[in-house]
């Protein structure tokens, strides 16, 4: 067979390699609509897997509120000595009709370090901000100031995106109840009362505040650095008022905690639950 006659029979074969039915521009088309669909698919099934790896918990919140103690008595059933955190700990834990141990992460509160918890966000199933709710009176805009940077990532993430739990730990309600005993509200509920009330006050000005054209500086953070305004956002008609109730990141859950003093056993053997913490227990048994 000559040079001529090969190349004929590879046009020929070429020519008539397309869709049946169709000519070559509509075979083309068709397969780059094919090529589309498929990477669809594999950007659907790469972002459900990514949902899938949130699985940590985060602990963040101030200075002294008791996140390392609160971690402590979950790891080792115990409420060892504590100081204030200057570096992040983790912690694997068991709860209660949960097969598999989960990691918990303790962010240091410090204004300096306290904004490593976005190196952890993408990965966590549920974002605990604890409040010392015996002291929040005296230090509310602090807490609100931190609180808010948290806010501002949960209305970051994209609406493609799962987002974690939020759920805010009012602790050390023992303490108020000392305090209030002839109260006939439950300790847990007076803590969760007051910390929610002092909170969304302090938040709503920092909304005000941005709202009358005033830059909101960061509490205790680095020089000149400011906070994003954003993530305040309600629902609510008008928006006139910041309610945790209304806000359009999601919900969010209030606890009253407290925990045992430092050496004594913190966990019931028989029910498999911390004492003061049992609560919180179930809603992280719950989540998963």
């Amino acid at each position: 067979m000559s040079a001529s006659q090969y190349e004929t029979s590879d046009r020929t074969s070429a020519s008539t390699f397309q869709l049946p039915g169709l000519d070559s521009t509509q075979t083309l088309y068709a397969s780059c609509a094919l090529a589309v669909l498929l990477f669809t698919l594999i950007t659907v099934l790469a972002r459900r897997k990514s949902k899938s790896t949130r699985n940590s918990v985060l602990f963040v919140g101030a200075p002294d509120a008791g996140k390392t103690a609160i971690l402590s008595s979950l790891a080792f059933h115990q409420q060892l000595p504590t100081h204030a955190s200057l570096q992040t700990n983790s912690s694997l834990i068991t709860l209660p009709n949960v097969k598999k141990p989960v990691q918990v992460v303790d962010i240091p509160g410090h204004p300096r370090i306290r904004v490593q918890y976005r190196d952890y966000f993408n990965d966590a199933k549920a974002i605990v901000f604890v409040v010392d709710a015996s002291t929040v009176s005296r230090n509310g805009a602090a807490v609100a100031e931190h609180l808010h940077q948290i806010l501002h990532s949960f209305m970051s993430i994209s609406p493609s995106q799962s987002s974690p739990a939020l759920i805010i730990l009012a602790h050390k309600s023992d303490l108020l109840a000392s305090t209030t005993s002839s109260s006939s509200t439950p300790a847990d509920q007076m803590a969760i009362n007051r910390v929610r009330t002092i909170l969304e006050r302090e938040l709503e000005k920092r909304r005000q505040s941005q709202a009358g054209g005033m830059g909101i500086e960061s509490l205790g953070g680095d020089e000149g650095d400011h906070t994003e305004v954003s993530g305040l956002e309600c629902s609510a008609v008008g928006g006139s008022v910041f309610r945790f109730s209304d806000w359009e990141g999601g919900e969010v859950t209030f606890l009253g905690t407290s925990i045992s003093r430092t050496g004594e056993k913190v966990q019931d053997e028989k029910a498999n639950n911390i004492g003061g913490l049992e609560g919180f227990q179930q809603w992280l048994s719950d989540l998963y």
